[in-house]
């Protein structure tokens, strides 16, 4: 690690702020407003109003951000630092219009069905009558919730409590906000007992540009669901091997998957690093029962609790309708596409693409378990959510949140995954407009030449890695 000198530290601290007020700025003239933009590309919305100052507020105040956080990305700042740092960049964002994303629009919408006593798991809001219902991105009315029974039953407190739109929308970024505090209370203690410098571990997961305009500024149930899971890896790396705690760790763990059901993948590693000692498959049945005893009674109470029983398992299959070349599968598929049109042949391949890439997806976490097994348990819980967020059929920039927050305290190399997210900073405009929309063939392009090229690097790897061990073992003792 690196020790920055004071003035280093109030540089990165101030300009990180100015870009904060630059994207609320953004915001407020034409981030994510309940009336959907006339104008939707790029170009347009720099010739129509305000437009050019939107733009060129959110590209310069994203840059600062950008450069903020990744500036001190191998120092070791004190957490408290840290902690009044990201709180100064995050009140001008708290008071702006959303930005980046009208998912929030969306949540409102679904609490105000559940609210008053409809179902969003049957239907979409446009059937059931939502009172915001003009707020909504047209593609998702007609679609049922993708979430958890968790964030449902928060959704309709919030709009019960809040009344209005502006008033629900507050109280779900309180939400939000209380998701990025637990992940910040959680992440030091759980960083020091992995070997991580706790300040580092804090910084990066929090200062990250995605966690102030999409988590907090954008309100993304994302945030409780990270926090949820932080905590509940926390407990389990505090207190491996006592019933009382796996019972609670299986608890948080199952309510992060009652909001966003990908937080089951960390529970395989978690259940590793449960045992207290050498991994044995006893050990890991017995005290992995304890973890999936706690998730199960917590996944089984809020569905309970929510009334709707388990029809929010059937949503989650509409969350891929969104077709991008930021997801890998289904850039590749996208790709075969285009091929096919060169030569007068119509293919439909990212459905076959995208299945493939769940079948990879199942035997990279298998692999990673597997591995994990001799070596630290919670890296590979980091890094099994790194690739369940590359092989999904459908990727959107604070996705990436959630590997950040793992491996933040728990990767020594952090380049591999910082610089996908430094990139995915810069993918969506204020108004929630995604820029893979606009470059839909070079993203194609671009997404499948870094495909083949991480794909060669590995091949390479992994056959110097066999040499090594067959030297290892030819070599006279």
């Amino acid at each position: 690690m690196t020790a920055m000198p004071q003035p280093r530290y109030r540089v990165i601290r101030y300009a990180g702020l100015a870009g904060a007020v630059l994207l609320a700025i953004a915001a407020q003239l034409g981030g994510a407003l309940p009336e959907l933009p006339r104008h939707h590309h790029p170009v347009a919305i720099a010739q129509h109003g305000h437009g050019a100052w939107v733009l060129l507020a959110w590209l310069v105040g994203t840059t600062l951000l950008v450069w903020a956080w990744w500036s001190a990305r191998h120092a070791d700042p004190p957490p408290r630092w840290v902690g009044v740092t990201v709180g100064l960049w995050f009140l001008p964002l708290l008071v702006a219009a959303p930005q980046g994303s009208r998912d929030i629009y969306s949540y409102a919408c679904q609490g105000a069905v559940y609210a008053a006593g409809g179902d969003p798991y049957t239907y979409g809001v446009a059937d059931l009558g939502c009172p915001w219902l003009s707020t909504v991105t047209p593609m998702w009315r007609d679609t049922p919730a993708p979430y958890g029974p968790v964030f449902v039953l928060l959704a309709g407190l919030a709009v019960q409590l809040g009344g209005t739109l502006w008033g629900s929308i507050a109280l779900l970024r309180a939400l939000a906000v209380a998701g990025v505090v637990l992940m910040a209370l959680c992440l030091p203690p759980l960083a020091r007992r992995r070997g991580i410098p706790a300040g580092r571990a804090l910084w990066l997961a929090t200062a990250c540009p995605l966690v102030a305009v999409h988590l907090v500024a954008g309100a993304h149930n994302d945030a409780l669901m990270v926090g949820l899971l932080v905590a509940g890896l926390l407990v389990v790396a505090v207190w491996p091997g006592r019933p009382w705690a796996l019972l609670g760790a299986g608890a948080l763990l199952g309510l992060a998957a009652a909001i966003k059901i990908t937080a089951v993948v960390v529970v395989p590693f978690a259940a590793l690093g449960a045992i207290p000692g050498r991994y044995r498959p006893a050990a890991f049945v017995r005290y992995g029962a304890w973890l999936a005893l706690g998730m199960v009674a917590a996944i089984g109470g809020a569905t309970l609790a929510s009334g709707l029983g388990f029809g929010w398992i059937a949503g989650l299959s509409r969350s891929g309708d969104s077709v991008q070349w930021t997801s890998p599968p289904t850039a590749v598929g996208l790709f075969l596409e285009y091929l096919g049109r060169l030569v007068g042949v119509r293919l439909s391949a990212v459905p076959l693409t995208r299945v493939l890439g769940l079948v990879v997806l199942a035997g990279v976490v298998a692999v990673l378990w597997w591995r994990a097994r001799t070596r630290d348990p919670f890296l590979g819980a980091g890094m099994a959510l790194a690739a369940t967020v590359a092989l999904s059929p459908v990727f959107h920039p604070w996705y990436a949140t959630w590997p950040l927050a793992v491996l933040a305290a728990t990767a020594r190399r952090t380049r591999w995954f910082l610089l996908p997210v430094l990139v995915a900073c810069f993918l969506t405009l204020p108004d929630g407009n995604n820029l893979a929309r606009f470059t839909k063939f070079q993203g194609t392009v671009v997404m499948v030449a870094l495909i083949v090229w991480v794909t060669g690097r590995g091949i390479r790897w992994a056959r110097a890695q066999r040499r090594s061990a067959a030297s290892a073992v030819t070599s006279p003792r």
